[in-house]
């Protein structure tokens, strides 16, 4: 799949007159799928030239939780919910929504790597602690804990990015 940068974007928003061409033949005559250039137009509406530059990729747990509520709410389509909310692509709450339905909130949390592929063991699952148990209540502490940390270093980076933008170097 070919990246898209926002100037890139922008050019092919600007370049489109819904008065000599549809959506469909525009996209068609670029190369691009239709419904992608679709999100691209509804992006742009929605928040101007910064919905094509920065999109949302990683997402929070909460976040995608008010995505998916709202979405429910208000009976949105997954490209407008998307488009509002700045994520990088529509079919990305599709998914949410799939996980959701399937494995409930745990399962919109973010996974870590590669799934290991190895010999199933046949050992039973290890049974964690009772829910309302005192080592569950710790553990639960904990996790809050360390997501709030996580967002709290998430903040600074995004701070000192928006300090000093473009002086990293690529190698």
């Amino acid at each position: 799949m070919t990246k898209y940068t926002g100037d890139m974007k922008l050019n092919i928003i600007q370049g489109y007159n819904p008065k000599i061409m549809s959506k469909k033949g525009y996209a068609k005559q670029l190369g691009i799928p239709r419904a992608l250039f679709q999100y691209w137009l509804k992006l742009y509406e929605l928040h101007g030239v910064e919905g094509l530059n920065n999109p949302c990729t990683n997402c929070s747990v909460s976040f995608k939780l008010d995505v998916l509520n709202y979405m429910v709410q208000t009976g949105a389509s997954l490209m407008d919910t998307a488009a509002l909310f700045k994520i990088s692509s529509y079919t990305m709450v599709y998914d949410w929504q799939k996980k959701m339905k399937s494995g409930g909130i745990e399962a919109l949390e973010p996974s870590k790597g590669r799934p290991f592929m190895g010999k199933k063991s046949s050992k039973q699952p290890k049974q964690g602690p009772a829910e309302d148990s005192v080592e569950a209540l710790e553990a639960r502490i904990k996790q809050l804990e360390m997501e709030n940390e996580y967002l709290k270093k998430l903040n600074a980076l995004v701070q000192n990015k928006e300090k000093s933008p473009n002086k990293t170097k690529r190698k």
